[in-house]
C-alpha cells in the first residue's frame, strides 16, 4: 500500500478541510461537525501550550467515551504532547503506577474520577496540571468541594523531592484562552502514544506507538475492511476508547474515512440496540461478550442489524457458535480479527468479503509479515500446520516499551515482534490461535495478568500463598480463579477475599472464584505450576 505521510493531527485536519460540515461525532443526539471538532482540538492545544506543555510532555486521559476524549487525544498531540490513555476502571494504585511510569505532567480527567485521582497524587510527583471535564451541575456538592480541595492540594513526595502543587483548570476555561496553537514540528517517527499493556512479559508497561504506527495501521485497517472513504461509514464507539482496539479501529478509522462516530459512554445492551435502530450504523466493533448479549436479546432482528455491512470481533477469541448464532439471528456479517497493543493493534482480519474460516483469526493485513517460530529457541520457522509462536513484522509494530530496554529486547528481535501467542497456519495462509505462551487471562476483551492479581492477594494479612489462573466463562470468555493458602490459625471466606481485591483492583481483574487449599503445586525452583492448577 501507499500510506499517508500525515501525523495524527494532520489526519484529522485533512478530513476537516475536505468535509468541514460532515458529522464527525454523535453523542446523546448532539452532533459535532468536523469543522467544530477541529476548532475544539486547536483550542485545547493552544490552552495546553499556555499551561506550559512542551513537545514530548506526557498527557494522561482519564475519560469515559465522550467527545472530550476525542478532542483531548488530538488536542494533546496537536500541542506536541504524548498521550497515555488510562482505564476509567483503574483504582488509585493502578492510576499512580501508569502516570508515574509515564511521567505525566498533564491529565485530562472527568470529575467523576477525582477521588481516585486525589488518592493517586502522592505517588505521581510529576503531575502539575489537571484539566477537569464534566458540567458542575451534574455532580453533588460534596464532589465540587473535593474539586476545590484538589486545586489547593500538594502531593506528598518521596524524601528528597520538592513538593509541587497540582493546579486544576476547568475544561471550558482552557478552551477559551486561545484558538490558535503554536506550530510544532512533528513527523510520523515522533512518539504519539504510550499505550499501557501487560505486554508479553506480565508487568504493566507503555508500548511506544508513533504517529506513523497509528496512522499506517489505521490505513491498513480501513483498506482491509473496505471502509468507504467518502464519509458514508457510521461506526459505533461502544468499546472503551482508552483501549487500543477502539482507539485505532473505531476513532481513527472513522476520522480517516470522514465517517460519523456514534459515541456510547460504555456498552449497555439497551443503549447499543437503540443506537443501531436509530442511526443505522454500517459497522460495529465489539468483543465476544457483546455479541453474546445481542444473541440473547429477544426479537433482536427488529433493531435493524441489516444496516451493518460488517461487524468485527476482537480482544478475545470468538467462539464459533457465537458467530454462527449472531449471523443467523441478525443477518449481519461477523468476522474475527487479531492484534495486540504492541502492533497498534491490528495484524490479522478475516476478509469481510467471502466466508471466514471457522476458528481462524484471518489473513495478515497489508504489508504485515508473519512467521510461526519454534517454541524452544524462537529461531526456526515452522512449516504449514505446525504449532509455534506467532511473530510479526510490519510498519505498525511499536518502537519498544517505555524506559524498559530489557523487556523490549525480549519481544523485539531483529525487527520481529514475538507475541507470546501460540498459533498455526493452514495451506491457504489463514492463521489460528491455539494457545497462549504467556499466562495472560482475557476476560471480556480485557487483559489480566495473574502476577498483578497475586500481588494484591499477598497483601491480605491472612494469605500465605496465592496463585491465579483463567478458567472458561460462557459470557466473559475467561474469568479469574484464585487458589489461596491461608496462614496457620486463620480463617476466611471467598467473599472476604473478593471484597479485599475489589478495593484494590479494577472490577474486571477481581477473582470471581476463590478456592482454599492446604498447599499449591510448585516446580523444583518454587514456581507455581499453573498447568496443574488448571487440572484441579
Amino acid at each position: 500500500m501507499n500510506y499517508p505521510t500525515d501525523t495524527l493531527p494532520q489526519m484529522l485536519e485533512r478530513t476537516a478541510r475536505r468535509t468541514p460540515d460532515a458529522t464527525a461525532l454523535i453523542y446523546f443526539g448532539a452532533r459535532l461537525s468536523y469543522a467544530q471538532l477541529q476548532e475544539h482540538v486547536e483550542r485545547l492545544a493552544a490552552g495546553l501550550q499556555a499551561l506550559g506543555l512542551q513537545k514530548g510532555d506526557r498527557v494522561a486521559l482519564l475519560l469515559p467515551n465522550c467527545p472530550q476524549f476525542v478532542v483531548g487525544f488530538f488536542g494533546a498531540l496537536r500541542a506536541g504532547g504524548i498521550v497515555t490513555p488510562t482505564s476509567v476502571m483503574y483504582t488509585p494504585r493502578e492510576l499512580a503506577h501508569q502516570w508515574h511510569d509515564a511521567g505525566a505532567r498533564f491529565a485530562i480527567v472527568d470529575r467523576r474520577f477525582l477521588r481516585n485521582v486525589r488518592a493517586a497524587l502522592p505517588q505521581v510527583p510529576e503531575l502539575q496540571h489537571l484539566i477537569l471535564t464534566g458540567p458542575h451541575q451534574y455532580y453533588p456538592a460534596a464532589l465540587r468541594r473535593l474539586e476545590q480541595r484538589l486545586a489547593a492540594d500538594t502531593a506528598s513526595h518521596s524524601p528528597g523531592r520538592t513538593a509541587r502543587p497540582v493546579a486544576s483548570h476547568p475544561w471550558a476555561d482552557v478552551l477559551a484562552w486561545s484558538r490558535t496553537p503554536q506550530p510544532v514540528a512533528q513527523t510520523q517517527a515522533d512518539l504519539a502514544c504510550l499505550q499501557y499493556t501487560g505486554g508479553t512479559t506480565g508487568t504493566s508497561k507503555g508500548a511506544m506507538l508513533s504517529h506513523g504506527n497509528l496512522v499506517i495501521n489505521t490505513a491498513q485497517t480501513c483498506a482491509w475492511i473496505e471502509a468507504d472513504m467518502n464519509g458514508r461509514e457510521i461506526m459505533v464507539a461502544a468499546l472503551p476508547l482508552f483501549h487500543i482496539f477502539a482507539l485505532t479501529c473505531v476513532m481513527c478509522c472513522s476520522i480517516m474515512s470522514g465517517g460519523s462516530m456514534v459515541i456510547l459512554p460504555r456498552f449497555e445492551l439497551r443503549a447499543a440496540l437503540n443506537v443501531i435502530r436509530k442511526y443505522r450504523p454500517t459497522m460495529f466493533h465489539g468483543v465476544p461478550t457483546m455479541y453474546v448479549a445481542f444473541n440473547n436479546t429477544p426479537n433482536v432482528k427488529r433493531y435493524g442489524f441489516n444496516s451493518l455491512r460488517v461487524c468485527i470481533s476482537g480482544g478475545a477469541p470468538l467462539p464459533v457458535e457465537v458467530r454462527q448464532k449472531f449471523e443467523a439471528l441478525t443477518g449481519g456479517k461477523l468476522v474475527e480479527g487479531y492484534g495486540l497493543t504492541e502492533a497498534s493493534p491490528v495484524t490479522h482480519i478475516n476478509p469481510p468479503a467471502g466466508s471466514p474460516k471457522v476458528g481462524s483469526i484471518g489473513l495478515p493485513i497489508a504489508d504485515t509479515q508473519v512467521r510461526i517460530m519454534d517454541l524452544e529457541t524462537g529461531t526456526r520457522e515452522l512449516p504449514v500446520g505446525e504449532v509455534g509462536e506467532i511473530v510479526i513484522r510490519g510498519p505498525q509494530v511499536m518502537q519498544g516499551y517505555w524506559n524498559k530496554p530489557q523487556e523490549t529486547a525480549l519481544v523485539l528481535r531483529d525487527g520481529w515482534l514475538y507475541t507470546g501467542d501460540i498459533a498455526k497456519k493452514d495451506a491457504d495462509g489463514y492463521y489460528y490461535i491455539v494457545d497462549r505462551k504467556k499466562d495472560m487471562i482475557i476476560a471480556g476483551g480485557y487483559n489480566i495478568y495473574p502476577r498483578e492479581v497475586e500481588e494484591v492477594l499477598f497483601e491480605h494479612p491472612k494469605i500465605q500463598e496465592a496463585a491465579v489462573i483463567g478458567v472458561p466463562d460462557p459470557y466473559r470468555g475467561e474469568t479469574v480463579k484464585a487458589f489461596v493458602v491461608l496462614r496457620p490459625g486463620t480463617t476466611a471466606t471467598p467473599e472476604e477475599i473478593i471484597a479485599f481485591c475489589r478495593e484494590r483492583l479494577a472490577a474486571y481483574k477481581v477473582p470471581r472464584i476463590v478456592v482454599f487449599r492446604d498447599s499449591l503445586p510448585k516446580s523444583a525452583v518454587g514456581k507455581y505450576l499453573r498447568r496443574e492448577l488448571r487440572n484441579l
